[in-house]
């Protein structure tokens, strides 16, 4: 029986948290036009920001229409690194 790799493209995009009066906050992902979710505090906006650039990116797929590369400059954090802070 042969085995297949199954290949996993990974997108990377910058996402811009806004502290709310109420203590949340509003993200906003520059390179996604639209794309605005919030969450009661930084952990729950970090997970709400995750699924929703992942529904973004899967919507566009399904539409057959290209997902946007992040146009942040060069040198920015890795989602990795922002999320060890």
């Amino acid at each position: 029986m042969k085995k297949t790799k199954s290949i996993k493209k990974v997108y990377e995009y910058t996402a811009i948290f806004d502290l709310n009066e109420s203590g949340g906050y509003t993200v906003t992902v520059p390179s996604l036009p639209g794309l605005v979710t919030e969450g009661r505090n930084l952990e729950d906006a970090k997970d709400m920001a995750e699924d929703a650039i992942k529904c973004y990116v899967e919507g566009l797929k399904k539409v057959r229409v290209a997902v946007p590369i992040d146009q942040a400059e060069l040198g920015r954090e890795s989602s990795e690194e922002f999320y060890k802070k």
